[in-house]
């Protein structure tokens, strides 16, 4: 069960259009340690602001610190290693990719997580990469994600696991004589107005089911409604049974997926799914208006995760995930609303009659997503027993 602490802030975030000022001033404010890890760092106008207020930091004394994957940030390019590394920044690369890429089961264990503390004192949790919102061209609607601003006890949890994490790649790459440590995190004090949060993170040893387990006891618990919004949504038997017995039990459950097709047999292994949810009463929204790539939920009004976590079995069974759980009901509602003006405005309802409806290819393609999906599964499975 997760870990509740009373006392904490915790903001939400729309898109990068609220998360990367928030995020740059309080890099510029930093005076003693940032510290960010992400998946992806791309080199785009996105990407150059925050290294070049990373590099600010680094040379007017903070230590600075950068985990990134070594597959989603592949296109962390010299360029960009020429703002950071001469500063001071010191940048590690989780699993770094060798060669061309193969579907090898111990490659496919990816730091997913999109964290960042400053000062020990301020944290955020969220599903947005250091990416270009609207991919350079400066118009258009922003990729919709979510990430929370924390400050409060949560603090501390989301420290502990960016210090394990940078310790262990730093001694799998032979370098940690020469990084220094993190510095420890003093308690946080609590806020009188503060919420109850929980820090949960995914890993292949203590916590392999945690995030899972905490949306499947939420899940359990709900008695009038269930909203999520992921961008892959590729759930194993337990998730999906989990959602039909809730919706047996008169629950109103809904799912916010994404419309556009990113990634060809990913996007029609989803489609192949609609039909079982169709037929078990959930409501399905596509949405339309640009990328979605959050990955939160709210349950009753009154429980809300955001994080990294889609539920596929990548971020599931193998991927490094980090979310945030809370119980506040002013941020339940806050998320809520948001998630249904996307819904009203920019999406489009899936009905069984348009199925009905779908080409001979449609279908053929959705077969073929779901059985390429199942074997994902399978090699996921295998490789978080190997």
């Amino acid at each position: 069960m997760p870990r509740f602490l009373e006392g904490n802030r915790v903001e939400l975030l729309q898109t990068g259009d609220e998360y990367f000022p928030a995020l740059l001033r309080d890099v510029d404010a930093a005076r003693e340690e940032v510290h960010l890890e992400t998946y992806i760092f791309a080199d785009d106008p996105t990407g150059w602001q925050v290294a070049q207020a990373l590099a600010r930091a680094a040379a007017r004394g903070v230590t600075v610190r950068l985990l990134v994957d070594g597959f989603g940030a592949s296109n962390l390019l010299p360029p960009l290693r020429e703002i950071l590394e001469p500063a001071g920044v010191s940048v590690q690369v989780f699993r770094p990719e060798v060669g061309r890429f193969r579907l090898r089961r111990s490659r496919m264990r990816r730091m997913h997580r999109k964290l960042a503390l400053i000062d020990q004192r301020i944290a955020y949790c969220g599903g947005i990469n250091v990416l270009d919102d609207r991919d350079g061209r400066g118009e258009g609607a922003p990729r919709f994600d979510f990430a929370v601003r924390l400050q409060g006890p949560v603090v501390a949890e989301v420290h502990q696991a960016l210090r394990r994490l940078w310790a262990l790649v730093a001694w799998t790459a032979a370098r940690r004589r020469r990084d220094p440590r993190m510095l420890p995190c003093p308690p946080q004090p609590a806020f009188s107005d503060g919420c109850r949060a929980a820090f949960l993170v995914r890993d292949n040893f203590r916590n392999r089911h945690a995030i899972e387990d905490a949306y499947l006891e939420a899940i359990g618990a709900a008695r009038h409604e269930i909203l999520i919004a992921n961008a892959y949504f590729l759930p194993g038997k337990r998730f999906r049974r989990a959602l039909f017995d809730a919706v047996a039990r008169g629950v109103k459950v809904r799912l916010l997926l994404q419309g556009r097709r990113e990634h060809f047999w990913v996007h029609y292994a989803i489609r192949a799914s609609y039909a079982g949810l169709l037929r078990a009463g959930i409501e399905i929204h596509e949405y339309l208006t640009s990328w979605l790539h959050a990955k939160v939920a709210v349950v009753d009004g009154q429980w809300v995760t955001v994080g990294s976590s889609n539920i596929d079995p990548f971020s599931l069974l193998l991927a490094r995930e980090g979310n945030i759980v809370s119980t506040d009901a002013a941020l339940a509602e806050n998320l809520r609303a948001r998630l249904e003006l996307a819904m009203a405005g920019g999406s489009a309802e899936v009905h069984a009659e348009a199925l009905a409806r779908w080409s001979w290819i449609d279908r053929l393609l959705a077969a073929t997503g779901s059985s390429l999906g199942r074997l994902v599964s399978a090699v996921a499975a295998g490789a978080r027993e190997g």
